[in-house]
């Protein structure tokens, strides 16, 4: 009998994350390197281990391939979010934990939100992979109206917090795209050392400052 976690299949849920995850690391690699029309199934299968068959199980196509890095790319800022304590200002919260991030962030994670970086990029001229960014963008403004809804005790059926997660979340769409490009052009790291607060102040004016503030009783 399957149980709840290991689904029908007997791989559990998170077994299939990392599979998946690891499918998607090999696949942007070449994706950058060699290019998306040049880059097959068999060779991502190839350079994964597994059989093509197996990709084909865990994927609808190749540019699929990318997604979950490209929300690899996306998550430390969510998982920052989500986790955002009430009597912390938006800039506090990005300042402390950006910080904590460069320190003890492991160079696996580091790895992944260089190709997601490129993904991203190369998501300029290719629309498959201009459809798993915007897919992650969705995700993203999703659970941005989870957290406004939170912070500002509203339902996340509110107009308002609908309006001030879409806003929200198309501001870290258009930063995210702005740096990555920037930096894979060749920008000094250094340029965007205060990254933490241009979110901050990003996401401030987007929602016309309903969500930023520290929240008191």
């Amino acid at each position: 009998m399957a149980t709840a976690k290991g689904g029908g299949n007997g791989m559990s849920e998170q077994r299939r994350h990392r599979l998946r995850l690891e499918i998607s690391r090999e696949a942007s690699r070449l994706f950058w390197e060699q290019g998306v029309d040049a880059t097959s199934g068999d060779q991502i299968a190839e350079a994964v281990g597994l059989s093509t068959r197996t990709i084909w199980r865990h994927f609808r196509s190749k540019e699929s391939c990318a997604e979950p890095i490209v929300r690899q790319g996306v998550e430390w800022e969510m998982r920052t979010l989500r986790d955002w304590p009430a009597e912390l200002s938006l800039e506090e919260r990005l300042v402390a934990e950006s910080s904590r991030f460069h320190q003890e962030a492991e160079a696996v994670e580091r790895s992944d939100n260089a190709l997601a970086m490129r993904m991203i990029r190369l998501a300029d001229t290719e629309p498959a992979l201009r459809t798993a960014w915007l897919m992650a963008c969705d995700q993203v403004e999703r659970e941005m109206a989870e957290i406004i809804a939170k912070r500002l005790g509203l339902p996340v059926t509110d107009l308002q917090v609908r309006l001030h997660a879409a806003a929200a979340s198309a501001a870290l769409r258009v930063i995210n795209e702005d740096i990555g490009a920037a930096l894979l052009d060749g920008a000094d790291p250094a340029q965007f050392a205060n990254a933490a607060e241009l979110v901050a102040s990003a996401v401030r004016r987007a929602t016309g400052g309903a969500v930023g503030d520290a929240v008191t009783a």
